[in-house]
């Protein structure tokens, strides 16, 4: 057969099983020829296992039919549940994008066709990445603390505002590291903390330009909440599974060496 152009569509086909075996020899010759592509490809298998791993005890679960109607559009969806309901229909649609094996599959959670605010919807991203990657022992970040001037440099270049990682020692956390996540339309940069008792909180960072508001939002009972604000032109979730004060305390640091750092 004739050589062919790959792009980054056939990586999630090579992923999925999907890219046909006829062309797999040209395919890992072309990914062993491009750097970035190869490295697109290594994050993107991290990252999958990294869901299945998360969803590990309900994806052999048949999905309920109401939810399976909604992420289909076959049935509405009622506004006065949706702060309870729509972390889960994502979820949801996560797990059956899994079990289909879908690949990119991160860059669908915000666009269900949910009513949703701007805190809303960052918040209830900012804690599935955190339910995903705080569990994560060798795939947790892209980019470690023992490189922090570059992970700072690559994700401020990424999501477009200049970023620098708080220094949370005081409150007990360390920096782990942060890699670059999907968020709506954009992109977000996840920070991974850990104290000495291995207990993980994240903070998930945005460019936005229009929003304005704060708050703290929990998608379900007894989960990790996450403590947030959209201003300054960017918005930042803190979440993790800590008791409220202290998660509270932990996001009034942040956020104030987060705002210094956008104006040095």
């Amino acid at each position: 057969m004739s050589r062919r152009d790959f792009s980054e569509r056939d990586i999630h086909m090579a992923l999925d099983g999907e890219l046909p075996g006829d062309e797999r020899t040209a395919y890992e010759a072309w990914l062993e020829a491009n750097a970035e592509m190869k490295a697109k490809s290594a994050r993107y298998a991290a990252d999958r296992a990294a869901l299945r791993a998360a969803f590990n005890g309900v994806l052999d679960e048949p999905v309920p039919v109401r939810l399976n109607k909604v992420v289909l559009g076959e049935a509405p969806v009622v506004r006065a549940a949706a702060s309870r309901s729509r972390w889960w229909l994502a979820a949801a649609a996560a797990a059956m994008l899994v079990i289909g094996g879908a690949g990119g599959y991160l860059a669908g959670i915000g666009g269900l066709g949910l009513e949703n605010t701007a805190e809303d919807q960052l918040a209830e991203e900012a804690i599935a990445a955190h339910v995903i990657y705080a569990a994560e022992k060798r795939h947790a970040v892209e980019v470690p603390a023992s490189d922090k001037d570059h992970l700072q440099n690559w994700l401020s270049n990424q999501v477009g505002l200049k970023l620098v990682a708080p220094d949370l020692a005081a409150q007990g956390f360390q920096l782990v590291g942060g890699r670059l996540l999907p968020a709506g339309q954009g992109k977000a940069a996840m920070l991974l903390y850990e104290d000495d008792k291995g207990e993980r909180i994240s903070l998930f960072v945005i460019a936005e330009s229009a929003a304005k508001a704060k708050g703290t939002y929990g998608s379900e009972e007894n989960g990790p909440e996450a403590v947030y604000w959209l201003d300054k032109g960017y918005g930042c979730a803190v979440v993790g599974s800590l008791p409220r004060e202290q998660l509270a305390a932990v996001a009034k640091s942040a956020y104030g060496q987060l705002l210094a750092g956008l104006k040095s």
